[in-house]
């Protein structure tokens, strides 16, 4: 496996601003904006997507990225990963095993990613919906989701300092948030989350995702593709993230705001506590 180089960069920079209220302007002040730049992925020298994110946690979400796509199925088959700053953005340079490479070659995909939603680069329809694995959900308490509520803005740093990004969180069955991941975009949050949870080879059984977001098609199969079997968004879920929650096995709540939120998909196999 890979070793960890260093994490953080800086994804906020500082601006001049006049704030203006009832047709009035205060002296000019300073803000902060969250960055986004493009970051390019390329597998043993070729390129495969260019992602327009926030320039920290670069190792974190290109290992979640090629997890989730199905690019690597663990942390193992990737070899080395460099990451390259030029005045165009970032590349990370990953070397993974030759059949995963030979396997992303079949795939003739060229993704140009956003911060919004797609499926850019999709050849086919048949390619749009890909088979989702199954998951074993965990026993969920609503007491859990709602402390996880309670302790996400202090995880949040730049979300604190920008009103710009989303957060994804790994949480304990207890609701304890244990790794918050930020990003402009919701599905790099995730895929940062998901990469920081295998280089770190922490515990998915009993513990849950908490998005700030709306939990889409995407959302649920980046969870089930990690193993997490259980989702949690602060907005709507939408209906085919709830199809794709059903046939998976995946717990899927949403719109969880404190004192209320709802279970879109509960699993025979797991148990929502009312406590």
């Amino acid at each position: 496996m890979i070793t960890h180089h260093s994490r953080d960069a800086v994804a906020r920079q500082p601006v001049e601003v006049r704030r203006g209220a009832n047709g009035w302007y205060t002296d000019t002040q300073e803000d902060l904006l969250a960055l986004e730049r493009p970051v390019a992925l390329v597998y043993n020298g070729i390129s495969h997507a260019v992602m327009m994110a926030s320039p920290a946690d670069l190792e974190d979400f290109a290992l979640g990225f090629s997890l989730s796509e199905g690019i690597l199925a663990n942390t193992d088959e990737c070899y080395d990963l460099d990451i390259h700053e030029a005045p165009q953005g970032l590349t990370v340079h990953l070397t993974i095993a030759s059949q995963r490479m030979a396997e992303l070659k079949q795939r003739r995909r060229s993704l140009t990613g956003r911060t919004g939603c797609g499926l850019c680069g999709t050849e086919a329809l048949e390619q749009a919906i890909r088979p989702i694995p199954s998951v074993m959900a965990p026993s969920l308490s609503d007491a859990a989701i709602q402390r996880s509520l309670q302790e996400l803005a202090s995880h949040q740093p730049l979300q604190a300092a920008t009103g710009a990004s989303h957060g994804a969180a790994w949480c304990d069955a207890q609701g304890r948030i244990q790794r918050l991941c930020e990003d402009v975009g919701r599905h790099n949050a995730l895929d940062k989350l998901i990469g920081a949870l295998a280089r770190e080879a922490l515990p998915l059984g009993e513990g849950f995702a908490l998005v700030t977001s709306r939990a889409s098609y995407e959302m649920v199969h980046k969870c089930a593709s990690a193993g997490i079997g259980a989702l949690v968004a602060v907005s709507a879920a939408t209906a085919l993230a709830v199809e794709q929650a059903q046939t998976s096995g995946l717990l899927l709540a949403g719109f969880a705001r404190p004192g209320r939120h709802l279970i879109y998909h509960r699993p025979f196999t797991a148990a929502i506590a009312h406590g």
